[in-house]
């Protein structure tokens, strides 16, 4: 049985159904449009608890996961949304124990997703050419016990990559084209390569050198998603979804020499 105590991150959800992730220290209050809350209250509590605020506004206080911590990291770039990162993670194969590239560090919302799922055997490679958004990613993931898990590297994964047989590159990056030849380097045989891009140009730029470069059963993919109100007697769908973010391309590296082997 898990309880909250001081300077645990709670994820509470309102009675209007807003939700806050809020770290838990003594002496404090929470202070929203429903009321406040006296976080003493909470500690000691278990997750899943209900409490109220001052004007009565009954909240749940719920044990974060991984997609409530890294949605509250600052977006200091445009992030990868929860619709796409789950089908980036599937498609991978990224597992415990996974070497994982990635190519593009920037709001360490993907970084901090992958090293939550290589952990605690695996490393994720970060490559960046702005140290501040890796600077930003070194207190992130600090924040979260997953420094450990990824080495963060300044530099242009379009002109090298150093590590060698990784299990994946993930490439959210302007010109992921240039970094085919990088990635499958890189690559152990069989390996996956992710792009991510938004623009359907770059895409297109991409897969032509994906096919020049060797690799096979290549796909690209636009996830949409749209929620539903239920209720009974009258559910439809929400006026407004989740469209398009980006276009998500894989392809595996082929052995192109294994018929003189």
């Amino acid at each position: 049985m898990r309880t909250v105590g001081e300077g645990d991150k709670v994820l509470f959800i309102t009675q209007r159904g807003k939700r806050y992730l809020v770290s838990v220290r003594r002496g404090e209050r929470f202070h929203t449009s429903e009321g406040y809350l006296d976080l003493d209250d909470v500690i000691g509590k278990r997750y899943g608890s209900r409490v109220k605020t001052n004007t009565g506004s009954v909240w749940t206080a719920l044990e974060p996961t991984i997609l409530d911590h890294v949605l509250n990291f600052p977006r200091i770039t445009q992030i990868v949304y929860p619709k796409d990162l789950g089908y980036i993670i599937l498609v991978s194969g990224v597992r415990c124990g996974s070497r994982v590239v990635e190519g593009g560090t920037g709001s360490a919302v993907l970084t901090a997703v992958l090293a939550y799922h290589v952990a605690p055997h695996g490393k994720v490679y970060s490559y960046d050419v702005n140290e501040e958004y890796l600077k930003n990613a070194e207190k992130r993931l600090e924040s979260l016990g997953l420094r450990s898990f990824v080495e963060l590297k300044h530099g242009d994964l379009t002109e090298g990559i150093d590590e060698r047989d990784v299990d994946a590159v993930i490439l959210d990056i302007p010109t992921p084209w240039l970094a085919v030849k990088t990635s499958y380097e890189a690559l152990k045989d069989s390996g996956i390569f992710i792009s991510i891009s938004p623009t359907i140009e770059q895409v297109i730029e991409t897969v032509d050198a994906l096919k020049e470069n060797g690799f096979a059963d290549i796909s690209t993919v636009e996830i949409l998603l749209r929620n539903m109100r239920v209720k009974r007697g009258m559910t439809r769908p929400e006026h407004l979804m989740h469209a398009h973010t980006v276009y998500i391309t894989t392809a595996r590296k082929s052995v192109v020499d294994s018929f003189d082997r």
